[in-house]
């Protein structure tokens, strides 16, 4: 009976370490990509990725009032919501001088344009991913 239990104990064992191990190499193999946002635009105008798993973190400069981050396939109307990358969307708005971040985002092939609309940020920011 003591063989069968330490069995089932390495069993459980074993097989709560591998799924530690899974989770650990999938939260790994996300990318950040970082934005910073000074007052009525983004200091970066284009960025070139590679096709993956992104989460986005926004900088807040010196705005004087929240930032946020939408991400849009170029070509979509950007007013239009059901148009909007909603896993890019910041968690909650950015204050001033600070940083946040969005859900895990997947990037596939293609052309992104991506603004503010509370900073009122330029709308031609491009993300190519590759």
């Amino acid at each position: 009976m003591k063989k069968i239990i330490s069995i089932f104990v390495l069993i459980l064992t074993v097989s709560f370490s591998a799924q530690a191990q899974d989770k650990r190499m999938k939260e790994s193999s996300n990318k950040v990509i970082a934005l910073e946002q000074t007052k009525g635009e983004f200091t970066q105008k284009q960025i070139v990725v590679s096709e993956g798993t992104y989460t986005f973190s926004i900088a807040n400069n010196n705005v004087g009032t929240d930032v946020g981050f939408v991400l849009v396939p170029k070509g979509k109307d950007i007013s239009n919501p059901e148009n909007h990358i909603k896993t890019a969307y910041v968690t909650a708005v950015v204050p001033n001088n600070t940083t946040g971040t969005s859900n895990v985002t997947k990037l596939t092939k293609g052309e992104y344009v991506y603004f503010c609309p509370l900073n009122k940020t330029s709308t031609d920011n491009v993300l190519v991913v590759q």
